[in-house]
């Protein structure tokens, strides 16, 4: 069996070699999904006539947006399994943000999807291993939430990426991984009802204090959300880990079925949070309470900014991270450097997630679908929107509106034998994770 070392450097090796190949990578991306999607109703419409190639794809193909989209989308919603889009069956529907008319925009997936996205999970801590090692020595304290799903009228599901993937076996039945041991049970994560889920989450933290090594949330918001939580319910998680029970809100029985097996009274335990929390001074209370806490991982670009004065008041100034980037859409890429302060976060696109194309952005004239770019030939300096070609048929989409869609700087590319690191500045960029 491998050391973590020893997976970790694998992990690296595989960065560097899906970077360095960028272009090869790209181009094999395209034509896997040109080669399965042949025969797809959508692009023998475009008379892609099998072809494969970047060339034929470019001159075909046209860029799309959403509203475009919307009434064939419709039909696989409806129940039309045929291949429309992708040769694969449709498998569920992912909920992004909503347009104009303010309802939820259905993003096609897959099952393969899931591969996907947990090969991008399965980077995210060697790397930030790198710059903290000794992370598998310890547990997580993530609050992790499932939220509401709906089914089309075909009697596919709608609901977001993360619940989705919350719910899959791939979480679910997911193998031992030293590095994301959480001290959330997955029945307080797959509990609907947001009280009884945060309530658990809280408890079963409080009770791994001393191991956790890392806490946090999806969202600034939502860890501020998490300590305000702690605030206003700290007696009654304090009773319970001084007796041993489980607070009578607590209905859901997963849940009391769990705790049963793993609480215990713990007076001393209660006699510290409570020393805490009774304080009327919150300042560093996250260290207070987790001392051994090391970093905080939430997303705090973009609106979620304006919660960082309030993350450094609660965790005394520790590392924000934001790890990666990703939307119901796709799953884009890492962040290599993630000690990085907020306004410098950056991405490094993993090349074979999808197929990406960049639409220049100019503000001095319009830019179009034949201005576009391939993800080895963007220039430092300039701005561009990020189109995608996914596996699961969205075709040359702009991750947004590309009338109104935020814009993504390259703002440094380096090139060397190795590899080639792309990054994008997504300082102003929160609508894709808005899915979350």
């Amino acid at each position: 069996m491998a050391t973590n070392d020893q997976s970790d450097m694998k992990v690296i090796q595989f960065i560097e070699e899906m970077t360095g190949n960028a272009d090869t990578v790209q181009t094999n991306v395209l034509a896997e999904i040109l080669g399965r999607n042949a025969d797809t109703e959508y692009l023998r419409y475009y008379n892609l006539n099998g072809a494969t190639d970047r060339q034929t794809f470019k001159s075909t193909i046209p860029m799309v947006t959403y509203d475009d989209l919307q009434p064939i989308i419709q039909r696989i919603a409806d129940g039309d399994r045929s291949p429309i889009l992708s040769a694969h069956p449709i498998s569920e529907f992912l909920t992004s943000s909503g347009t104009s008319a303010g309802e939820r925009k259905l993003m096609p997936t897959i099952h393969e999807d899931l591969d996907r996205r947990q090969l991008l999970y399965s980077l995210l801590m060697p790397v930030m291993n790198l710059y903290m090692p000794g992370l598998d020595k310890g547990k997580a304290l993530y609050f992790l939430f499932v939220k509401s799903e709906t089914t089309t009228p075909g009697g596919l599901l709608a609901r977001p990426v993360l619940t989705s993937y919350y719910k899959s076996d791939r979480f679910k039945a997911r193998p031992y991984d030293p590095y994301n041991v959480y001290t959330s049970p997955d029945v307080a994560i797959l509990c609907p009802d947001s009280f009884q889920s945060m309530y658990t989450q809280m408890l079963c933290g409080l009770y791994d204090r001393k191991e956790v090594l890392r806490i946090g949330a999806i969202f600034a918001s939502g860890l501020v959300r998490a300590i305000r939580f702690l605030q206003l319910n700290w007696k009654e998680l304090c009773y319970d880990i001084r007796t041993g029970t489980l607070n009578r809100k607590i209905i859901d029985r997963d849940i009391r079925c769990y705790m049963d097996r793993i609480q215990r009274p713990d007076p001393n335990l209660a006699n510290v949070i409570k020393s805490e929390c009774s304080k009327d001074n919150w300042e560093r209370i996250i260290p207070r309470i987790w001392p051994n806490v090391r970093y905080i991982e939430v997303i705090v670009t973009g609106t979620m900014a304006q919660y960082i004065p309030t993350l450094d008041f609660y965790s005394g100034g520790l590392p924000k991270v934001c790890t990666m980037y990703a939307s119901s859409e796709c799953y884009f890429g890492l962040n290599l450097n993630p000690l990085s302060e907020p306004s410098e976060v950056s991405y490094t696109i993993m090349p074979n997630m999808a197929y990406f194309e960049f639409l220049p952005h100019d503000p001095h004239s319009e830019s179009t679908e034949d201005s576009l770019v391939d993800l080895a030939n963007v220039e430092v300096g300039k701005e561009y929107e990020l189109v995608i070609t996914t596996h699961a048929g969205l075709y040359r989409y702009p991750v947004n509106n590309y009338q109104t869609a935020p814009k993504l700087l390259v703002y440094y590319l380096c090139i060397n034998v190795m590899c080639i690191f792309i990054y994008f500045d997504v300082e102003n960029y929160i609508e894709g994770f808005g899915v979350f």
